[in-house]
């Protein structure tokens, strides 16, 4: 049917890794196998990009998936005083009082005591929603367990888990013509306690060399990437550009104490129209070089909810009207700045 439509599936996204090789579980090297099956398939059918991500336990976290904004759109928003106070006086995780200074422990208790139980649901429930494309959520004591599955687990810990999984699964993909491409933390900063380890140009340069291979690549997400002021991110496709498999363009706008919302494509705290220059620069630099894999398959990730898309039940982030109307922005902005370059 895909095919009748003059459409062609590239990507699968996400392929998900099991929690037991996130965390070095005795079952990890079972699942691995599994990993690659699935990998061998997806190529027999012809899918030679694959999308993942290595967040332990929930994937993207945000506080709203319905926040208003001023123009009545509908976007996803992340709140960090929201996120501390389900940390301090929902969850009550031990030690979460040592991630929060003083003062956001002081907002945090505010936020919590203003908001009625329904509210306090509502958070609990956002912030406990599993993996994208389903709609199952935890229940406080099952992400208690999930937790404690991770302690003793740092950083440097995960990072080696990573690295283990490459390994086993980078040469088989390059023998399938597969592109592995991980995507960045959503937010790139610790949660709830659980390290993250995607989150700067340092992270993926070290994920990159962990196992060196055509196929082990990332996926530019400006979104993820965005949410932390210290990425550069025209910078990071200068300089990691060869390894960029899969583009979501997507835009937000950051807020002083570390929450932020998703924006218009083209505006707030991306520059979209330097990250989009980078891209065409770097397809340019692949023409030069021989490459074949010089178009990037991009989506415009995410979207508003805009006119009639709040009629539909979509997955949050996932409207059609928002998602349209940031594709053509983004392909009018890449035909602009295409021409030009060319022109010169």
């Amino acid at each position: 049917m895909i095919e009748e439509a003059g459409l062609m599936w590239s990507v699968a996204e996400s392929v998900n890794v099991h929690e037991s090789i996130k965390t070095a579980g005795p079952e990890r090297d079972s699942y691995i196998e599994k990993y690659i099956k699935t990998l061998s398939n997806l190529s027999r059918a012809g899918i030679k990009t694959v999308c993942y991500n290595f967040m332990p336990v929930l994937d993207w976290t945000r506080r709203s998936l319905e926040f208003r904004l001023s123009n009545a759109a509908i976007a996803l928003r992340f709140d960090a005083i929201a996120l501390a106070a389900f940390d301090l006086f929902i969850l009550r995780r031990d030690g979460a009082q040592l991630y929060y200074t003083e003062s956001q422990q002081h907002s945090a208790k505010i936020y919590y005591d203003r908001a009625d139980s329904s509210e306090r649901n509502v958070l609990a429930k956002t912030i406990l929603a599993g993996l994208p494309g389903t709609d199952e959520v935890f229940s406080l004591p099952e992400f208690k367990c999930q937790l404690d599955n991770y302690k003793g687990i740092d950083r440097a810990g995960l990072k080696q888990h990573l690295y283990y999984f490459l390994r086993a699964v980078v040469p088989v993909a390059e023998a399938l013509e597969i592109k592995m491409c991980i995507h960045p933390d959503d937010p790139p900063i610790s949660i709830l306690g659980l390290p993250r380890i995607v989150c700067n140009e340092a992270d993926l340069n070290e994920i990159v060399n962990a196992c060196p291979s055509p196929s082990n690549g990332f996926t530019l997400c400006t979104g993820s990437l965005c949410a932390d002021p210290q990425n550069d991110i025209p910078d990071i496709i200068k300089r990691l550009g060869k390894h960029i498999h899969f583009l979501h363009l997507r835009n937000v706008k950051r807020e002083a104490d570390g929450s932020f919302y998703e924006a218009d494509h083209l505006r707030e705290s991306t520059d979209m129209y330097a990250v989009m220059k980078a891209v065409v620069a770097e397809q340019m630099r692949r023409f030069v070089e021989g490459r074949v894999d010089l178009a990037t398959p991009m989506r415009p990730d995410h979207g508003h909810k805009l006119a009639d898309d709040e009629h539909y039940d979509t997955y949050p982030g996932y409207a059609l009207i928002g998602r349209l109307k940031g594709l053509a922005e983004l392909r009018g902005l890449e035909l602009g700045i295409r021409r030009n370059l060319l022109a010169d």
